[in-house]
């Protein structure tokens, strides 16, 4: 069976423009230490997103009456059986061959190396989404999140040593069978290994969180700080590992830096996200975390700067980020044709 990228097919940029967004109604119990508030913070990125497109909200059977009382009606539901609540991880990349044609790439997902069971739910929503989106679906038998790549529409793709190799995931696929699995269901041409981090045990340091491509040529990054913690390393190394890196056509990346949230600023248990690059691109806008600290400030008038064309929208994750995510990993685009 050919692949997307045999097929035409490529994922595009998340700057691109977009049809809708999808996300997932927060429901693992486990997970969420105050499941009112976090409900209440997906409300308000979910409503933040609407603003600029429409979006669809993955529901549980159980949970549609409540949602669609806290999300109002202009906010669509879907109805499947969930397990979760991570839409950028579940489910599919969507695709576009440049010619009014898409499709979606649907990788298998083990919940992040099977941190978390049930997860046969979130591991048929790929299929599910594309389904209720009216798009042929490419089915791929490597284990992979939405969240451990990222795009340039290009060629380019950004992941991460510590995540797809990991053991956990994949431990019967090399690395040169990753990056060439990578290329043929995202329409890749080169794929740029960043470190990771074996700190970050949630996710085995998602890429999202460490570097995105925001525009040809540019990619958001994070500041290391100035206390010479282990987080701080990472950063560093992360950087270097970016740094003189050239994109699929040739094209030298510039690095933008944000500020690292500090994990002693914030009130965090052991899976809190602090990443300030962990944003979202929708239409006309990016949706940027705010954790309460001073940097958010400093993060908004620098996304000003480098999107002058775009809203610089900021929302509280404080109730997200202890799941151990972002807005990023709770939204996922869908590209217009």
């Amino acid at each position: 069976m050919p692949t997307p990228r045999e097929d035409g097919f490529y994922m595009p940029a998340e700057w691109g423009p977009h049809l809708r967004t999808w996300m997932m109604w927060p429901c693992r119990a486990e997970v969420w230490e105050d499941m009112a508030r976090t409900r209440a913070a997906y409300v308000d990125v979910a409503h933040a997103v609407r603003r600029c497109e429409p979006l669809t909200m993955v529901v549980r059977p159980e949970d549609q009456a409540e949602a669609h009382d806290l999300l109002g009606s202009d906010i669509d539901l879907m109805v499947s059986p969930i397990d979760d609540s991570w839409s950028r991880d579940a489910g599919p990349c969507f695709l576009t061959d440049g010619k009014g044609n898409r499709a979606g790439a649907c990788f298998r997902f083990n919940a992040w190396g099977g941190k978390y069971t049930p997860h046969d739910g979130d591991n048929a929503v790929a299929g599910a989404i594309l389904e209720a989106a009216g798009v042929p679906a490419y089915h791929s038998d490597l284990v992979a999140e939405g969240g451990g790549i990222s795009v340039d529409g290009q060629g380019t793709i950004l992941t991460t040593e510590t995540c797809f190799p990991n053991a956990n995931r994949n431990p019967d696929w090399s690395r040169g069978a990753i990056e060439a699995e990578l290329k043929e269901m995202l329409g890749g041409e080169k794929v740029i290994w960043l470190p990771g981090s074996h700190l970050e045990l949630e996710t085995n340091g998602h890429v999202d969180g460490i570097a995105q491509f925001v525009a040809p040529g540019i990619a958001l990054v994070e500041s290391p700080g100035a206390g010479g913690h282990e987080e701080d390393r990472i950063i560093a190394a992360n950087n270097a590992a970016l740094e003189g890196q050239r994109d699929a056509k040739g094209a030298p990346i510039r690095m933008v830096h944000l500020p690292y949230a500090p994990p002693e600023d914030v009130a965090m248990g052991e899976r809190f996200c602090t990443s300030y690059v962990n944003s979202y691109l929708c239409n006309g806008a990016v949706i940027m975390p705010k954790y309460g600290l001073r940097q958010d400030e400093v993060v908004a008038e620098i996304f000003a700067d480098l999107f002058p064309d775009r809203e610089v929208i900021g929302v509280d994750v404080s109730s997200i980020a202890v799941g151990g995510g972002g807005i990023h990993c709770i939204t996922q685009q869908e590209p217009a044709p």
